[in-house]
């Protein structure tokens, strides 16, 4: 039997923000989320497999007034979180949506006993860069033509988290 973690909601502004763990039935919303932002996008098939079958894999969605407005996934390996995806659909960009659901990532990756994350980012992605660089992720490396759709190269990130603390 799969344990429901509790809802941690907070208010930002006039919004109302909820973050949860992932369920199946958020599936085709989450797909909906990636085709709009991702040029090779997950398949439901592969949520279905990480949220089943990947006991590595943590997956997030934010909430804002009730209306799934993005998610983020990672594996947590030992003491480490490594980010698979994460968005925002395109209605809920530019409002600091990003910066909040990766700062829940990076407390619930503490939470979960991981002491530093790792990402991959387009090279030419400068908005999420700079997102990562100011929750403190670093540049450590490059993964030369990591996307297969351009062969584009991947920066390689690092960044270790906050302690946990329960405030």
């Amino acid at each position: 039997m799969e344990q429901q973690s509790p809802k941690m909601v907070s208010s930002d502004g006039n919004r109302s923000l909820e973050f949860r763990l992932m369920t199946i039935e958020d599936i085709p919303h989450i797909v909906n989320i990636e085709r709009e932002s991702f040029t090779t996008p997950w398949s439901a098939t592969a949520f279905m497999n990480e949220l089943t079958n990947n006991h590595f894999a943590k997956y997030m969605v934010m909430e804002c007034d009730n209306e799934i407005a993005g998610y983020g996934g990672m594996w947590i390996i030992m003491d480490e979180a490594h980010v698979t995806n994460i968005a925002i659909t395109g209605k809920f960009r530019g409002k600091k949506l990003g910066t909040r659901l990766l700062s829940e990532m990076q407390r619930t990756a503490a939470f979960l006993g991981a002491i530093r994350m790792t990402l991959e980012v387009r090279k030419s992605n400068d908005i999420a860069q700079n997102l990562y660089k100011k929750l403190g992720f670093s540049i450590v490396g490059v993964r030369p033509k990591y996307y297969t759709d351009n062969n584009e190269d991947a920066l390689i990130m690092w960044a270790d988290l906050p302690k946990y603390t329960d405030d």
